[in-house]
């Protein structure tokens, strides 16, 4: 499965008003080529940090589903931050991981996930629910599932290394990015 196919199952499923942080690299770049929301957050150029952020909303807005959207090497920048989501236990929190194994927007070196189940670091982290797909036809069902369960949640995705370079980038300014998410989830 691609990358691209993963989002088109995943972005239907969000609601306007939930809140979505966004790794930077093809994570942002493809979720706001195929879908640009207000109440996205794209992180530009920050590597590791959307779950920190996440986070932060997650506690603010407690009576939001925050949703993150990672990538398997975001997440090895940032290890720590999976013990901080545990230990800080926001139930409306759904961390979602792109796994495809390389840090792909700087030319596909490989990254550890291959051999390090980043959903068994978060379970043993103390996410609440954890879930790993590998095929299309069960993204759906389980970010249902994990969105109905008090978290935090994580749900890991493999995918092939394969975004499409030519995906633009995102044309919103990081100011305007704040102000408009800001704006956005109130």
């Amino acid at each position: 499965m691609k990358g691209t196919e993963a989002f088109q199952e995943l972005l239907p499923l969000i609601k306007d008003d939930e809140p979505v942080v966004h790794a930077n690299g093809f994570i942002c770049r493809e979720s706001f080529a195929l879908k640009d929301r207000e109440a996205n957050f794209y992180m530009i150029g920050s590597m590791g940090l959307a779950s920190s952020i996440g986070l932060g909303v997650a506690l603010c807005k407690p009576e939001k589903k925050v949703i993150i959207f990672d990538g398997d090497g975001n997440v090895l920048m940032a290890l720590g931050t999976l013990a901080m989501i545990a230990g800080e236990a926001p139930k409306n929190l759904i961390h979602v991981v792109i796994d495809n194994e390389v840090y792909e927007s700087t030319g596909n070196q490989r990254s550890l996930s291959s051999k390090v189940q980043l959903e068994n670091v978060a379970k043993s982290s103390g996410y609440k629910n954890t879930i790993r797909v590998e095929k299309k036809d069960e993204i759906k069902l389980a970010f249902l599932k994990l969105k109905e369960l008090p978290g935090p949640n994580f749900l890991l995705i493999k995918v092939k290394p394969c975004f499409d370079p030519s995906t633009g980038r995102v044309t919103h300014t990081p100011e305007e990015i704040t102000k408009r998410f800001m704006q956005a989830i109130g």
